[in-house]
């Protein structure tokens, strides 16, 4: 395996949702999922989420107790015993692809690294100024392949309490259609839009996993934003997903290298599809981009406290 160098990582490499199929144009026939050369038996799920970077709550919050019984919605407070020091909380922001294996290609023809990496950067900066200093953005270098295990070796050699890779969503080849964007043949498929959230029931810690990755999708359904609801049906073929979450569009990706052999919770966030011509000019907006970024710092926030939730900064 390569050497690793400091974080932030200048290993860039992206093939990942290579995985969540980036079929991007006519000459690249090969599958965009990149999952690991062997299957990996499932571990069995964590018995109870670890806590992260936690400390003991000193004492009860005073507008905790003048809520009373009924307003703490206690659903909401898990996992209530423990809150994180948000300034020692290690999260390794995964920038999905890499400038030399880029993705998919949008429907304007812009390499999904280009996507990834903007929104990436606007998330780090959200999270930094919320506290959490010790986000860490992981760019990596080289091939697909290898760039998988590059980002694996470097969330694990961190210790990050979380682990949150972020791409942008295409279709499989059979679904891409050819138009003309400036003189120059391009492919688009208009028929599927929206973000999706993906982690593996192989992960380590699956259950806390799945408690994150479902932060970040209410988060995005909070903002009016539609989940990607293709991944759950038969059309998808090969690339279908167990659909764990319907409300807000948890999938299970579970073969996925960056999300099952990470030793922390693992999420991966497709933000939306570039293949798709509308929603293409949307995630290349900086009000959308604005929006995403709020999410993520919010449901990180949360799965941090989960008193932020209610009470909001305490």
């Amino acid at each position: 395996m390569a050497a690793l160098v400091l974080l932030p990582i200048e290993v860039s490499d992206a093939g990942w949702l290579s995985d969540v199929f980036k079929g991007s144009s006519k000459t690249d026939k090969s599958p965009k999922h990149v999952t690991s050369p062997k299957r990996a038996a499932v571990a069995k799920p964590a018995a109870s989420p670890k806590p992260h970077a936690a400390r003991p709550i000193a004492k009860p919050d005073t507008r905790l107790a003048a809520l009373g019984p009924a307003g703490l919605h206690l659903p909401a407070l898990k996992p209530a015993a423990t809150v994180c020091d948000a300034s020692k909380f290690r999260i390794a922001l995964d920038v999905g692809h890499t400038a030399k294996s880029e993705g998919a290609t949008s429907a304007r023809n812009v390499a999904e690294f280009v996507f990834n990496l903007r929104l990436a950067q606007q998330i780090e900066e959200k999270l930094k100024a919320e506290g959490f200093a010790e986000t860490k953005l992981l760019v990596t270098e080289g091939n697909a392949r290898p760039s998988l295990v590059k980002r694996v070796a470097a969330a694990n050699e961190l210790q990050a309490n979380l682990f949150l890779s972020i791409h942008h969503d295409s279709v499989p080849n059979k679904f891409l259609e050819k138009w003309e964007f400036e003189g120059k043949k391009s492919y688009f498929s208009d028929r599927f839009s929206g973000y999706s959230v993906f982690v593996s029931r192989a992960n380590p810690d699956f259950k806390t996993s799945l408690s994150f990755a479902e932060l970040v999708a209410r988060e995005m359904k909070a903002e009016g934003l539609q989940y990607a609801q293709q991944y759950a049906q038969p059309i998808m073929g090969r690339d279908q997903h167990p659909l764990l979450d319907k409300e807000t569009g948890v999938y299970s990706y579970d073969k996925l290298i960056v999300l099952k052999s990470t030793r922390m919770p693992a999420v991966l966030l497709e933000a939306g599809s570039i293949i798709n011509r509308d929603e293409e000019l949307k995630m290349d907006s900086a009000e959308r981009r604005d929006i995403i970024s709020s999410g993520v710092t919010a449901a990180v926030k949360e799965f941090c406290d989960p008193r932020w939730a209610i009470l909001g900064p305490l």
